[in-house]
C-alpha cells in the first residue's frame, strides 16, 4: 500500500511541477526538505524563496494560519504521513501560487473550505473522514487536475458537487468503505480512477461502476471474502454504457471461479487491454469452462504477472486452454511458474505471447502449434534446451522478434535450423551457446543479444548475416574483435567484457561501417598492437561507448590500472616501417653533415693525425728502454733542397719548443772525410734515433734523396716502421713511387704518415703528433747526439755535387 501510494505521489509531483516549470523557471530555485525529523510543528525559519516544502513523515497535529505566511512563493506542500485531524484551508490563503498539496495519511476528519483557485492537485485520500470531503470550492478550482478523497460512505450527492470538473485522474484511497451509494462513480467527469479498497470490501458494485466512469479504471485490493460468484447472476455480467478500455486489477486474491466470472464480465464491455498483477486463485472448481462466451469481444491484450498458485483440483490443460481459446492479439502469462502450455488444434490470432520467467521446458514445441500471425515471441527465464527445436516452431510463424534469454539453450554441429525470412530481431542472451551457435541463425536477423554465453571466436565458416546491424557479445570469452566479413552492415556493436587484451587490426579494415562499439571492461594490453584500437577515439568521434572510464590497461604491470587514453604510444616507436624510413633519414643527414665537415673543415685530416698519434704512443711504451741503449744521434732529417726553407722554418723551431731552450747548432762538413757519401749517409742513419723523411713530388724526384731513403728503406722498414717518421709535406701520387720502394707504397696507401696540413688552424695538432712520434728527451742526449741532414745540390747544375748540413740539437 505504502509502493503504491509513494508511487502516486512521485508521478503527481512530477505531472505538476514539470506542468508549470518552463513558465517559472526562477521559482523552482529552491526546495526544502524537512521530510522524516519528528516535527510537532511549522519551522519558523523557512526560506522566503522556497517553491516546494516537503514536510511528510512527521508528528504535526495541528496547523496555525501563521504557519506559511512567510513562504509567498510556495507552489509544492506535501504534508502526509502526519496527524493532522483538522484543517481551515484558509491557512493557505497567502499563497496565492500553490499548485500542488498533498494531506493523505493523516487523520482528518474536518474541513474548514477556502477557494484555492490556482491550484491542480489536492491530495486528501487515507483520511479519516465519515463522507467524502466534496464542496462547492472544490468544484470552483477550474485548474484542478487530479484529486485524491476518501471517507467510510460514498453517496450520489458528494459528486454531484465537483461534477462540472474535467479531472485528469481521481484517486480514492479508502481506509474504511461501510456504505457505497450505486451510480455514484458515473458522475465523476475523470480521464483515470484508481480505487484502493479496504480489506472485507465486497468490490464487484464499484467494479461495475468504475468501468462506466472513465477510460482507465485501476482497482488494488480484491479479495475472495467478497463471495462474488455467489452475490451475482450470469445476467448481471452484462454491462451497458461501459467507458472503460483499459482495467488494472492489482493484488488479487480469488477463487479461480471468481476470476473465471470477472473474465466473462469484462469481456463483454469495453475493456481492450486487461492487466492482473499479484494475482492468487485455487480451490475447487464448479464452473464448466467450456460455458465460456468468447464471442462479442474488443479485447486485444490480457496481462497476468506474478501469478501464485494455491492448490486445486482441475486439470492444468484446463486453464492453459482457457486463455490460448480467447485468440486475441496480445497474451502474457510471466512469473507464474508455469510448467507448460497448450494451444488449441485450429489456427489462432495471436501476434504477441510473453510467458516469461515460468519454467517451459522444450515439451511445449514438441506437439504442433499453429500461429500464424505470431511477430513476437517472449519465452524468457524459462527452461529451454535445444535452439534447433525452437527454430522448427519458429518458422512456422511470422515472428519479427523472438526473446529466449535467461534459459538453457544450446546448439549442437549435426542440428539443422529452419527459421522465418521475417525474423529480424532475436535475444539469445544467458545462455549456454558456444561458437556453434552462429551455424543456427537466420539470415535476416538484423539485432542479435548473445550476450552473457560461452562463445570463444565467431568462427569463419558462419553463415553471411548480411542484414546484421546489431550485435551484442558482451561477457563472453573472445580474445579479439570480430571482423565484419560476415556481417557487412554491422553498425552497433557489443563486446564488453571479455578476454580481448589487443583487437586486430582485422576488424578495423572490415568494419568500416561500425558507428557504436562497447569494448570496455576488457584486460588490454597496453603495447604497440593497442595504439590503433587507442587512436580510434580521436577520429572516431564518441563512437566508443563508456570511454574513457570502462578502457583501463592490465597489462604491462607497469601501465595496470592506467586509462588508455593516458597511455603514450608513438608513432617512431610502434611503426616498423617508419622507423626504418626515420633510421635512414638520419644516417643520410648525419652522413652528409660528415661529408660536409669532412670537405669544408678537413675532419678526414684531425682523425687520421688522431690514429697516428695514438698508433705512435702504443709502439713508443714498448721500445722505449731499448732505443736509449743505443742511439748516439737523435734525429736524421731527409729532405729535397726546394722544401729547406720549410725545414729550416717551421720544422726545426717547433722542434726546438721541446724544451724551451735553443738547441740547434750548425756544423759544416760534418761527415767523414775518409769514406764516401754513401758508406756516411748509411753510417748516420744508422746511429740516428729516428729518421725524419720530408715526402714531396721534389723528394721524390731528387737523386740524393733516393739514396737517403735507399738505405733508410732496408735497413729501418725490414725490422719495423716505427724508426720512420714520414711527413708529407704535398700530395704524392702513388704511381710517381719508384717501385723499388714497396714498403713506401705501402705506407701511404695506408696513408701511414703525418700530413702537413694547409691550414694554420692545424698545426698545433701536427706537431704534437710529430712530438709523440719522436719521443725523445733532448736534454738528456744533446750532448752525444747529432742530427746530420743531407740535402741535394741544388739540381739546377749539372754536377753530382752534395752539400752536407749537421744540425745539432
Amino acid at each position: 500500500m505504502k509502493h503504491i501510494r509513494s508511487t502516486y505521489v512521485f508521478c503527481s509531483i512530477v505531472m505538476s511541477v514539470y506542468g508549470w516549470a518552463s513558465k517559472l523557471p526562477e521559482e523552482r530555485e529552491l526546495t526544502t526538505n524537512c521530510s522524516n525529523m519528528s516535527l510537532r510543528k511549522v519551522p519558523a525559519d523557512l526560506p522566503p524563496t522556497t517553491t516546494t516544502l516537503d514536510l511528510s513523515y512527521n508528528l504535526l497535529f495541528q496547523l496555525q494560519s501563521s504557519d506559511f505566511h512567510s513562504v509567498s512563493k510556495l507552489k509544492v506542500l506535501i504534508l502526509c504521513h502526519n496527524r493532522i485531524q483538522e484543517l481551515d484551508i484558509k491557512t493557505f490563503e497567502f499563497n496565492k501560487e500553490l499548485k500542488y498539496l498533498d494531506l493523505s495519511y493523516n487523520r482528518l476528519k474536518t474541513m474548514t473550505w477556502y477557494s484555492l483557485a490556482g491550484l491542480r492537485h489536492l491530495d486528501l485520500s487515507f483520511n479519516d473522514f465519515d463522507t467524502m470531503p466534496t464542496c462547492e470550492e472544490i468544484g470552483n478550482m477550474s485548474h484542478l487536475e487530479s484529486l485524491g478523497l476518501s471517507g467510510a460512505k460514498i453517496k450520489k450527492s458528494d459528486f454531484q458537487k465537483i461534477a462540472y470538473l474535467h479531472l485528469n485522474a481521481v484517486f480514492l484511497g479508502l481506509r474504511t468503505l461501510s456504505y457505497y451509494e450505486e451510480g455514484s462513480l458515473p458522475i465523476l467527469n475523470t480521464t483515470k480512477l484508481h480505487i484502493v479498497l479496504p480489506m472485507d470490501t465486497n468490490f464487484w458494485v464499484l467494479l461495475r461502476d468504475g468501468i462506466k466512469t472513465s477510460k482507465i479504471l485501476e482497482m488494488t485490493n480484491i479479495d475472495g471474502k467478497s463471495r462474488f460468484a455467489n452475490y451475482e447472476t450470469e445476467k448481471n455480467l452484462i454491462l451497458e454504457n461501459s467507458k472503460t478500455s483499459i482495467l488494472l486489477l492489482n493484488k488479487v486474491d480469488l477463487l479461480w471461479d471468481d476470476l473465471l466470472l470477472i473474465f466473462q464480465f469484462v469481456w463483454h464491455t469495453s475493456v481492450e487491454y486487461f492487466q492482473i498483477q499479484h494475482v492468487t486463485f485455487g480451490g475447487t472448481v464448479y464452473l464448466d469452462h467450456n460455458s465460456f462466451d468468447y464471442s462479442n469481444t474488443v479485447m486485444r491484450t490480457i496481462k497476468l504477472e506474478h501469478v501464485y498458485f494455491r492448490i486445486f483440483n482441475i486439470p492444468q490443460e484446463s486453464v492453459y486452454l482457457f486463455f490460448t481459446k480467447m485468440d486475441i492479439e496480445n497474451l502474457t502469462i510471466s512469473d507464474a511458474q508455469m510448467p507448460h502450455m497448450l494451444f488449441p488444434v485450429y489456427p489462432t490470432g495471436f501476434q504477441y505471447l510473453n510467458f516469461a520467467n515460468n519454467i517451459l521446458t522444450d515439451e511445449i514445441f514438441k506437439k504442433p502449434i499453429q500461429l500464424p500471425h505470431l511477430n513476437i515471441l517472449i519465452l524468457k527465464g524459462n527452461k529451454l534446451e535445444t535452439l534447433s527445436l525452437v527454430s522448427c516452431f519458429a518458422n512456422n510463424t511470422s515472428l519479427q522478434l523472438l526473446d529466449l534469454s535467461q534459459n538453457l539453450l544450446q546448439h549442437e554441429n549435426d542440428e539443422n535450423c529452419f527459421w522465418p525470412e521475417t525474423l529480424i530481431t532475436m535475444n539469445l542472451s544467458s545462455n549456454k551457446f558456444a561458437d556453434s551457435v552462429f551455424k543456427c541463425l537466420p539470415t535476416s536477423i538484423q539485432i542479435l543479444d548473445l550476450n552473457n554465453n560461452k562463445i570463444q571466436t565467431v568462427p569463419k565458416e558462419i553463415i553471411h548475416l548480411k542484414s546484421l546491424q546489431e550485435l551484442n557479445l558482451a561477457f563472453n570469452f573472445l580474445t579479439d574483435l570480430p571482423g565484419c566479413g560476415h556481417f557487412k552492415k554491422l553498425s552497433v556493436l557489443n563486446i564488453e567484457m571479455n578476454l580481448i587484451v589487443s583487437p586486430s587490426l582485422d576488424f578495423f579494415q572490415s568494419c568500416k561501417e561500425i558507428k557504436t562499439l562497447n569494448a570496455g571492461r576488457n584486460p588490454f594490453w597496453c603495447t604497440c598492437e593497442l595504439r590503433n584500437f587507442i587512436q580510434l577515439e580521436k577520429y572516431s568521434k564518441g563512437m566508443l561507448v563508456g570511454w574513457s572510464d570502462s578502457y583501463i590497461c592490465e597489462y604491462p604491470s607497469n601501465l595496470k590500472g592506467t586509462q588508455l587514453k593516458d597511455v603514450y604510444l608513438p608513432e617512431l616507436t610502434c611503426n616498423t616501417t617508419l622507423l626504418i624510413v626515420t633510421i635512414v633519414v638520419i644516417m643520410l643527414v648525419l652522413g652528409m653533415a660528415m661529408v660536409f665537415c669532412c670537405r669544408h673543415f678537413d675532419l678526414s685530416w684531425y682523425l687520421r693525425m688522431l690514429g697516428q698519434w695514438i698508433q705512435t704512443w702504443r709502439r713508443v711504451r714498448k721500445t722505449t728502454q731499448q732505443l736509449k741503449r743505443n742511439v748516439q744521434l737523435p734525429l736524421f732529417i731527409s729532405y729535397s733542397e726546394h722544401d729547406s726553407a720549410w725545414v729550416k722554418y717551421e720544422l726545426i723551431p717547433n722542434l726546438e719548443k721541446e724544451d724551451g731552450s735553443d738547441l740547434i747548432c750548425l756544423h759544416e762538413g760534418n761527415f767523414d772525410p775518409g769514406k764516401t757519401v754513401t758508406e756516411n749517409i748509411l753510417n748516420y742513419i744508422e746511429k740516428s734515433y729516428k729518421s725524419i723523411f720530408v715526402l714531396s713530388p721534389n723528394f721524390v724526384q731528387s737523386e740524393w734523396c733516393h739514396y737517403e731513403f735507399y738505405f733508410a728503406h732496408h735497413s729501418l722498414f725490414h725490422e719495423t716502421s716505427q724508426y720512420a717518421i714520414l711527413i708529407l709535406l704535398e700530395p704524392i701520387p702513388l704511381y710517381c713511387i719508384p717501385t723499388r720502394y714497396p714498403k713506401l707504397k705501402d705506407l701511404m696507401e695506408k696513408k701511414a704518415y703525418l700530413e702537413w696540413p694547409k691550414d694554420r688552424r692545424k698545426c698545433r695538432l701536427f706537431w704534437a703528433n710529430l712530438r709523440a712520434a719522436i719521443n725523445v728527451n733532448l736534454l738528456e742526449t744533446r750532448d752525444m747526439c747529432e742530427l746530420e741532414t743531407f740535402t741535394e745540390l741544388n739540381e739546377e747544375s749539372q754536377g753530382s755535387e752534395i752539400s752536407l748540413r749537421t744540425d745539432c740539437l
